[in-house]
């Protein structure tokens, strides 16, 4: 009883008074008996609040409610649900016991339940980065409408959630696809060259129909214009291939590249799998780390999910010799291959340009790699004396430089694509799409 029993302010306050009022008397005798008043009035007021708080063993009780798996980088709802045994008001201080990895120190929330009632405290937490995140205890400080003393109450309620890629991100995305309005999420139309291989159905003829697709066997048969449909080819290999050496260890907005390349990486294999199309994962750094066949069945995005969930960076510098000979030895069929990683320099372009050239030779390659925002903000900022203009000068340099480089890979037939890291996911579905339509693959 003595661990969880509180005084609340309000006593201190009269006490301090009472002693006030005993110095005083000390000059005027008059005021002593005002005093020993004052304590014996507080004196019953705790003892009535006492029998009030501790007069039920369990007057309150606190449970925590969540998912069961966290999205990295977006809110999650969390739940904690009161509920009032007593036959009066409680006013109640919840403390909850957050993660570490949310760096959150002085979590609190003040509520008032009413007398035999329930009340939910709803928050949300924003994780950055992925593993396991393990939740404390509740502990709940009450006082009755007195005010005189508080009660601890103290819920063991450890529980451990493991925080995945973005699937609020992913499931997004998946219900656009589903409905063929990708667009409406920021991903372009883009113009269809030609067909595709892959006839899908004869339908009638609408107003804004190719007429060179006119089938004039079953116009006639009909007796009005049918038109041949055609579909995207399917079971097309795209592999995912994830740099996660030192580069990627970048931040930008509270995740690192690597988180941004994984929940992109997790929402492009979803809209392949929409699209009937056959996902895969490469991930790599010194040497090959993950290496999950392309496939279409059922659980493949789930084993994905699974793969992304546990991968970190290191500060160690990526062998792309180890990754080609990976792909050379274990794809076998044309498929595209999304690289995300990222390039400061030229130099480090070209360093791995060699081996980038081998793999296109064999794979259509795209390249995903990012912008880097601070420059952008160095660049559009007013420059106020000799030191300003040298830096905006070195930062419009480099800015260019990455410009260059895409360049330099569209000119030895590799596909690139330059972003900020917010707009990775979008960028790469439509550049997906593009090639798509193209029939590039």
């Amino acid at each position: 009883m003595l661990q969880s029993y509180y005084f609340r302010p309000l006593v201190y306050y009269v006490g301090f008074g009472a002693a006030a009022i005993f110095i005083l008397s000390y000059f005027l005798p008059v005021l002593f008996p005002l005093g020993v008043a004052g304590l014996i009035c507080l004196s019953i007021a705790i003892l009535v609040d006492s029998f009030l708080l501790y007069g039920k063993k369990q007057g309150l009780l606190a449970a925590r409610h969540l998912q069961e798996r966290f999205s990295n980088g977006d809110e999650n709802k969390v739940q904690i649900h009161l509920e009032n045994n007593y036959g009066f008001s409680l006013r109640c201080r919840v403390i909850d016991e957050l993660p570490f990895q949310l760096q959150e120190r002085s979590w609190e929330r003040y509520v008032e339940v009413n007398r035999d009632a329930t009340q939910d405290v709803l928050y949300s937490v924003t994780p950055n980065e992925r593993g396991e995140y393990h939740f404390g205890d509740i502990q709940v400080f009450v006082s009755s409408p007195l005010g005189i003393i508080c009660r601890k109450y103290s819920f063991p309620s450890g529980t451990t959630v493991k925080v995945y890629p973005s699937f609020f991100q992913m499931r997004r995305y998946q219900l656009l696809s589903a409905a063929n309005r990708l667009q409406e999420a920021g991903v372009k139309r883009t113009r269809r060259l030609g067909h595709s291989l892959e006839f899908e159905q004869i339908k009638e003829y609408v107003r804004g129909d190719d007429y060179r697709t006119i089938n004039w066997k079953a116009t006639a048969r009909r007796d009005g214009l049918m038109v041949n449909n055609f579909t995207d080819e399917r079971s097309q290999q795209i592999y995912c291939v994830i740099n996660k050496g030192r580069i990627m260890k970048m931040p930008f907005e509270g995740l690192t590249l690597l988180d941004y390349a994984i929940n992109a990486s997790l929402v492009l294999s979803n809209v392949a799998l929409m699209r009937q199309d056959k996902a895969g994962l490469i991930t790599y750094a010194e040497k090959l780390d993950t290496f999950l066949p392309a496939d279409k069945k059922a659980s493949q995005l789930n084993l994905i999910l699974e793969s992304l969930y546990k991968q970190t960076t290191n500060f160690l510098e990526p062998d792309l010799e180890k990754l080609f000979a990976a792909i050379r030895n274990r794809i076998t069929q044309r498929s595209l291959l999304v690289l995300f990683t990222n390039y400061e320099s030229m130099e480090s372009l070209h360093r791995d340009l060699p081996s980038l050239k081998r793999i296109a030779h064999y794979h259509l390659l795209l390249i995903v790699f990012f912008e880097n925002t601070e420059l952008q903000q160095l660049i559009t900022s007013e420059a106020n004396n000799t030191e300003d203009i040298y830096i905006k000068t070195i930062a419009e340099k480099y800015n260019h430089e990455k410009r260059l480089m895409v360049k330099e890979l569209q000119m030895n037939g590799i596909s690139a694509v330059l972003t900020q890291p917010q707009n990775l996911t979008i960028n790469a579905i439509n550049k997906y799409l593009e090639l798509k339509n193209r029939q590039s693959i």
